[in-house]
């Protein structure tokens, strides 16, 4: 059995023994009044900042060079205390025609991480990163198998999100300006455990520009493998973000093993979380389950999910396990995928399998590692 991991989840600034230094501060990691103040503080009229959020939220400019409406003696000022370079582009790579594309970034400290893009016939979506890294330990997981490094800072989940707009605007996906519409916090780490800063990066992504991207929060998905205390935390914030749980297993002898923290939070208590979580806002969880040959994917077991889950306001998503080096699992046969999603839909659990997207770039679920080496 893997050993439950070593960090805290319960502080909301997630603090680790390994903890690198974070970033300077960007516009992003403050609202619109924090922008005015600091603005002022460097005795520029406040007005500048919603000059500088208009030109980085509004019309996805992250070059000060562009933004020529501001003089350029007070531009040079502002961007130096509020637009630091936070994320240095390594590597992008692309598949799908286009549609899907990965981008890894290094961090001002050397760290490194991963976003994916994905096009889609109605939506544009972003995988973002919320650690470099990622403490969980769960053992099918590339980014689990590197541990954390440390927490992104707002500013630093922001602009990931900023530039793959961009992206997408440019007309790269398929020849034409894409709207990003969604943004799901599945990327690398645990979102929740690094709650302070993904709950102010949401709240970012979905004010009104100029002081945010203004995207819907219903498209908004926030992921945990079930820390029980953030996920009650976060149904008391206002939002109707959609909470994803990481389940991959129904019954606890298992799921200690394939997702570690349950060896503190049992399944009957994440479950009892997340359905705090849909009665507080009315949103349905999604239920991720990674389909694991000979693991987890035995009748049995999609019967006892099935009744765990039925009558409540939920969806599974299931995921054929994606391969990471030198792992001993491989996906389940697409027989066993179809039974276990016929025993699921008759137990009147609404069941999808996920659109496996980026496998060649190791993009797709659970394949984000961070490598400089090509894969």
């Amino acid at each position: 059995m893997t050993s439950l991991p070593l960090i805290s989840v319960t502080d909301g600034d997630g603090a680790t023994a390994r903890r690198s230094s974070m970033p300077p501060r960007h516009l992003a990691d403050l609202d619109l009044a924090g922008r005015r103040s600091a603005v002022s503080d460097l005795g520029e009229q406040a007005f500048r900042a919603t000059q500088l959020s208009t030109h980085y939220f509004g019309r996805l400019e992250r070059d000060p060079a562009g933004m020529t409406d501001i003089p350029a003696a007070a531009r040079e000022r502002l961007t130096e205390q509020l637009l630091p370079k936070l994320l240095t582009p390594v590597r992008e790579l692309a598949c799908d025609d286009g549609e899907t594309r990965k981008a890894l970034w290094r961090l001002h400290d050397g760290s490194l991480v991963e976003s994916v893009l994905m096009g889609y016939g109605d939506r544009v979506t972003v995988c973002i990163s919320s650690q470099a890294g990622c403490g969980m330990a769960c053992p099918f997981c590339a980014t689990g198998q590197a541990g954390l490094t440390r927490n992104l800072s707002t500013a630093e989940i922001v602009d990931q999100v900023v530039y793959l707009a961009g992206v997408a605007q440019s007309g790269v996906m398929g020849g034409e300006a894409r709207r990003l519409s969604n943004v799901v916090f599945m990327g690398m780490g645990e979102p929740l455990a690094n709650y302070n800063r993904v709950i102010a990066a949401v709240r970012r992504l979905t004010s009104p520009a100029p002081e945010g991207l203004g995207l819907s929060q219903r498209h908004i998905t926030v992921s945990t493998v079930g820390l029980v205390p953030a996920m009650r935390k976060l149904a008391e914030e206002d939002l109707s973000v959609t909470l994803a749980l990481s389940l991959h297993a129904p019954d606890d002898d298992l799921r200690d093993e394939l997702v570690p923290v349950n060896q503190r939070w049992k399944v009957a208590e994440v479950l009892d979380a997340a359905w705090a979580y849909a009665a507080r806002t009315g949103r349905r969880v999604s239920i991720e389950y990674a389909m694991i040959r000979d693991v987890n994917d035995q009748p049995w077991r999609a019967d006892l999910l099935g009744r765990l889950l039925a009558g409540r306001l939920a969806h599974v998503n299931l995921i054929p396990l994606n391969p990471t080096p030198g792992s001993k699992w491989d996906a389940s046969p697409k027989p066993v995928e179809r039974e276990f999603v016929r025993r699921l839909r008759a137990a009147g659990v609404a069941t999808t399998v996920r659109d496996t997207r980026g496998r060649e770039i190791d993009g797709a679920c659970g394949q984000l590692a961070a490598s400089e080496v090509e894969g």
